[in-house]
């Protein structure tokens, strides 16, 4: 995840009436993670990671930021990223390639970070392969919650890459211009994490981690907005729209290999 921004946008929203934060769960063992099997890691050419969650099963949620090289600025090859669904202690619940990765049109990943950039850092990948594992079940996905309303996340980070954990109680602080603030406890490698709503009988995302930041001295989430900007993306998809993973690099991420008839 980018370096601490100061929120300046959000310097006047005053704060809400905040509920008790609930301290971080790791999800270390199969009975403590079961729910959140379709919340996994996302391995980035073997040099880094963020966090996604399966929407779809061909469909993977996360940043548009975690897709590009940090380096120079550049797109990263589908074909250099994998999927690990539930991924905990060594091992995952289903492994998967990516095919085809798409971001917001208005991203802008060389941009100043800002309002404008945090609010369209939103990303889908397609997957070569669904994930039909019975334990693995899509999330569903619902409108942004309210300023107040209480939330949840469950993200990897760089001290936690091998387990993901939960903040079961978190809030919303504010809404502003399409973006949620948020006393979610995030850091390195959350970029991407979803944030739940907990209204109804399955969590749903209302959101996903985009960067961290301060206001008021205090260290907040910022979250986009997934109405209109999700079915933005699914709309790229439909039209064939996006960047594909290369052959070359596909076949040895799949592990496959060109046997002559």
């Amino acid at each position: 995840m980018r370096n601490w921004i100061t929120a300046i946008a959000f310097s006047l929203l005053p704060l809400a009436a905040l509920a008790q934060d609930t301290g971080l769960k790791r999800l270390e063992t199969t009975d403590a993670g079961r729910e959140w099997m379709a919340v996994g890691r996302l391995d980035i050419d073997g040099t880094g990671f963020c966090t996604g969650s399966l929407i779809a099963p061909t469909l993977v949620l996360t940043a548009a930021h975690c897709l590009f090289d940090k380096s120079t600025g550049q797109r990263i090859d589908p074909a250099r990223i994998e999927f690990l669904a539930g991924w905990r202690l060594g091992h995952a619940s289903a492994y998967r390639a990516a095919r085809r990765t798409v971001v917001h049109p208005d991203y802008r990943y060389n941009g100043e970070s800002s309002a404008t950039r945090v609010r369209h850092d939103i990303a889908l990948i397609e997957l070569w392969q669904p994930i039909r594992n019975t334990s693995v079940i899509p999330f569903e996905t619902g409108d942004r919650p309210a300023r107040g309303e209480d939330v949840g996340v469950v993200s990897y980070a760089h001290d936690r890459a091998e387990a993901p954990s939960l903040q079961e109680v978190c809030s919303v602080i504010g809404r502003q211009a399409g973006i949620l603030v948020m006393s979610c406890n995030v850091d390195f490698g959350a970029s991407g994490a979803p944030i739940f709503s907990f209204e109804g009988e399955r969590p749903r995302i209302v959101s996903v981690v985009a960067a961290k930041a301060e206001m008021h001295g205090q260290r907040v989430a910022l979250g986009t907005s997934l109405e209109q900007s999700l079915e933005l993306l699914q709309a790229e998809l439909s039209e064939g729209r996006g960047m594909n993973a290369t052959l070359d690099n596909t076949t040895k991420t799949l592990g496959a290999k060109f046997l002559k008839p």
